[in-house]
């Protein structure tokens, strides 16, 4: 069977990236294709010396800096990709990979990330954030942001089966496209992280800076409780912000690596996040080191971390995305601290392990091969 392998677009390493890499694991014979690859010579070992067949998109001007402002383009350079010698295609999409265009004969998995959130339930808040409210530019970004729906609905129509990151995003993929979908939550490196049992007195926030995960709102809410100490990893738009709120009690480190981040993670008394996130990989190392986790309950964090209020608690949760909510959940948790196990914690990140994503993403690609003619 020849199977081919479609990636939004490739300039980090993150999340999708390490789906792609268990793809590349699982069937080493693939071909990897993607609108645009700047991924550095340094960072490319998860493509594991694969290349990687682009778009057009590739050779545009300044493409490595503002290759999201070819969005636009984006639909017509995916249908350029000659698929047609392949039985299986796996698109790995958040944006534009599951429109390639397949045939009758061919057998069409979509891991879908997200229906693309700032062209659907997530467009006004976008035109807020950027500033685009109104305006000439705003409503060319809104006349764009609707053709690019049709085509992303019409698009649907040439998956043959749907794989959802989790829960919520099943029912995004189900409001959108009106299709099914099987919930395969994406692979976490749970093996890399070792449990603490024995806690420091501080509490960590770890997180790319950009507004939707409200690292500002976290440092505020530690500064109006002077008794605990935050310490605070990340960079990005936000990281001058969260200076200026932070109280003596905040610890503002920046970006650090990852053996530096592993090291705090697992000495924590607890984990804080705000973000409504998709799936959200984090929390789920914390839980891995035996690190509760306190954060917002609202997206996928409700499919990850187990409440207070369960037999086998693995963090706390809060559900509205304001500071005070999250001072009331951190004097909740400290009240309940006894009832929060670094066993339970790791047992339950366990459920999200690289074995079990490749377990079954084979068992579902083995099953469609009867599919294929």
């Amino acid at each position: 069977m020849k199977i081919a392998i479609v990636h939004d677009w490739l300039v980090t390493y993150a999340g999708a990236e390490r789906v792609l890499e268990q793809l590349i694991r699982l069937y080493p014979e693939a071909d990897i294709f993607s609108v645009c690859d700047f991924i550095a010579p340094a960072d490319r070992g998860f493509l594991q010396n694969k290349q990687v067949t682009t778009t057009f998109i590739q050779k545009l001007p300044f493409a490595k800096k503002i290759y999201r402002n070819y969005l636009p383009l984006m639909p017509l350079a995916i249908e350029q990709l000659d698929l047609s010698s392949y039985n299986l295609i796996i698109s790995s999409s958040h944006a534009v990979a599951k429109g390639v265009l397949t045939g009758p004969d061919q057998y069409h998995i979509c891991i879908c990330y997200s229906p693309i959130r700032y062209a659907w339930d997530l467009q006004h808040q976008y035109l807020n954030s950027t500033g685009m409210q109104s305006g000439l530019k705003s409503w060319i970004i809104r006349y764009l942001l609707h053709r690019f729906r049709q085509w992303d609905l019409g698009t649907a129509n040439g998956v043959d089966e749907f794989i959802a990151i989790s829960d919520f995003i099943k029912r995004r993929i189900c409001k959108v496209y009106r299709r099914s979908s099987k919930v395969i939550y994406p692979p976490v490196d749970v093996d890399n992280f070792e449990v603490f049992v024995e806690k420091s007195d501080f509490y960590l926030a770890a997180s790319r800076m950009v507004p939707y995960k409200m690292m500002p709102m976290i440092v505020e809410a530690f500064s109006a409780m002077p008794d605990k100490k935050l310490i605070v990893i990340g960079d990005g738009p936000d990281l001058e912000k969260c200076k200026k709120l932070a109280g003596f009690n905040v610890t503002i480190l920046g970006w650090k690596s990852n053996d530096v981040l592993r090291d705090y993670m697992q000495k924590a008394k607890a984990f804080v996040f705000a973000a409504e996130e998709d799936f959200g990989i984090t929390p789920i190392e914390a839980q891995a080191c035996g690190t509760p986790v306190i954060a917002y309950g609202k997206g996928a964090l409700l499919e990850t971390i187990v409440d207070i209020n369960s037999k086998t608690p693995t963090g706390v949760l809060y559900f509205k995305q304001t500071s005070q909510s999250l001072q009331d959940a951190v004097t909740r948790f400290e009240s309940n601290i006894r009832g929060i196990t670094a066993k339970n914690c790791r047992r339950n990140a366990e459920r999200f392990s690289r074995k079990i994503f490749t377990e079954k993403l084979s068992s579902l690609v083995a099953g469609s091969r009867e599919k294929i003619r």
